[in-house]
C-alpha cells in the first residue's frame, strides 16, 4: 500500500450492546488514536441470526473514522474492548472526502502527533 493509500479515510462500523459500552469503545479507540472520531448512535433495531436463533435486540451503533492504515490496529481493539464474541467489524471505503477534513483525520490517528 503505498503512502497515500495508506492514509486514505475510511468508515468503520461496530454496534454495542449498552451506552457504557458504546462509551468505553468509543473513548478507547480515540484515545488510542485509531479512530479521529467516533460517532454514537443510540436506539438501533438489530436484527441477525445467532447460534440458529434469529435475534431482534437494541443496539448502539458506532461509526469510526479512521485511515486504512489503522483499520489492523482498530480491528484488534474493537475486539479487545468488546463483550461480544464476535463484534461487527465492518470497514467502508470512502468515495471523497474535504481535503481539510482527511488532513485533520490523517493527523488525529497518527501514532505520534506531528
Amino acid at each position: 500500500m503505498s503512502g497515500a493509500e495508506s492514509e486514505t479515510p475510511i468508515v468503520v462500523l461496530t454496534t454495542a450492546g449498552s451506552d457504557e459500552e458504546a462509551e468505553r469503545l468509543a473513548r478507547g479507540l480515540v484515545e488510542r488514536r485509531l479512530a479521529a472520531c467516533v460517532n454514537v448512535v443510540p436506539a438501533v433495531r438489530s436484527f441477525y441470526t445467532w447460534k440458529g436463533e434469529t435475534c431482534d435486540d437494541r443496539e448502539i451503533l458506532l461509526v469510526s473514522k479512521t485511515t486504512a492504515d489503522r483499520y489492523d490496529a482498530l480491528a484488534d481493539a474493537i475486539r479487545e474492548l468488546h463483550s461480544y464474541d464476535v463484534p461487527e467489524i465492518v470497514a467502508l471505503p470512502t468515495h471523497a472526502v474535504d481535503a481539510a477534513y482527511a488532513r485533520w483525520l490523517g493527523d488525529a490517528v497518527r501514532s505520534t502527533p506531528t
